[in-house]
């Protein structure tokens, strides 16, 4: 038996002689009103005036400038950072003071939000300081029961600081 053939090195893409020219185009975009962007044909004629170029097809031009429009614009925004979060890696947290009327008493009250960063699910608790024992319950009673829809609230009372809950009847 004959042994296997190599493959070939991949062939260079007919486009490779005038991808900068074609990625100027695509960055002259950045700034120019919608109607007045580069459509596929438009980018053939002046590669066929400018540079003489006429040896791709509309096909592969259209791969192209589909593949590489996106790509310059996320190139010409500086600082961008890309947002890829991993499930369970990453959660926002944050404590918001409100007032709440409570067995017609106004309470200053705060509300713990944690905030999953992947499924952008949230929990939201009520408590009525700002402690460290909120900050330690909040994201357990969140995330170990789980999320199961985008906004989870908890009963409606409010923690102490002594975990004791107030509820409507016991305040009075």
């Amino acid at each position: 038996m004959p042994p296997r053939r190599k493959a070939p090195p991949p062939r260079q893409s007919v486009l490779e002689p005038v991808k900068g020219f074609i990625d100027a185009m695509l960055r002259e975009d950045l700034d120019a009103p919608v109607k007045q962007r580069h459509t596929i044909p438009r980018v053939m004629e002046r590669l066929a005036a400018e540079h003489d170029f006429e040896l791709a097809g509309a096909t592969t031009m259209w791969e192209y400038v589909r593949k590489r429009r996106p790509e310059v614009r996320a190139e010409a925004l500086e600082g961008m950072v890309p947002q890829a979060k991993r499930p369970g890696e990453e959660a926002e947290v944050d404590f918001a003071d409100f007032w709440l009327d409570l067995a017609g008493q106004r309470r200053k009250c705060v509300l713990f939000t944690l905030r999953l960063s992947y499924s952008g699910k949230a929990v939201h608790r009520v408590y009525a300081t700002a402690s460290q024992a909120a900050f330690l319950e909040g994201p357990v009673s969140g995330v170990m029961s789980g999320i199961t829809t985008p906004t989870t609230r908890g009963p409606a009372s409010v923690t102490t600081p002594s975990d004791q809950p107030i509820s409507p009847s016991s305040t009075g």
